[in-house]
């Protein structure tokens, strides 16, 4: 290869990173978990057993079982109701609490 030729690629490869670098979503100071920050919540009156398992923390068990706790019993008037379903303690309740949010019911 030529000394012309190394100095184009190199080049190339340069500007290459430099956009790389400069978009946002590689800049982003927020860093990968903004996604989920900015995300909107899901209702846990009216989300299926696969929207709530996209939430991290929440598992098909879980999942399952808070939505036949929620066709059995009633909507859930709060997250904090979630307490109510079994394998849902405070400390995993805190974790998905942000995620998460009561609208209106199913009919």
């Amino acid at each position: 290869m030529t000394r012309t030729r190394r100095l184009g690629s190199l080049a190339l490869a340069l500007t290459a990173v430099t956009l790389l670098l400069s978009s946002p979503a590689v800049a982003s100071p927020a860093g990968p978990d903004a996604k989920q920050e900015t995300a909107a919540t899901i209702d846990i009156n009216a989300a299926s057993v696969e929207e709530l398992m996209s939430v991290q923390g929440i598992g098909s068990v879980i999942a399952q079982r808070i939505v036949d706790f929620r066709e059995k019993n009633r909507p859930f008037k709060s997250v904090d109701d979630l307490l109510k379903v079994q394998g849902i303690g405070e400390k995993s309740l805190a974790k998905i609490r942000e995620k998460l949010s009561v609208g209106k019911t199913r009919k």
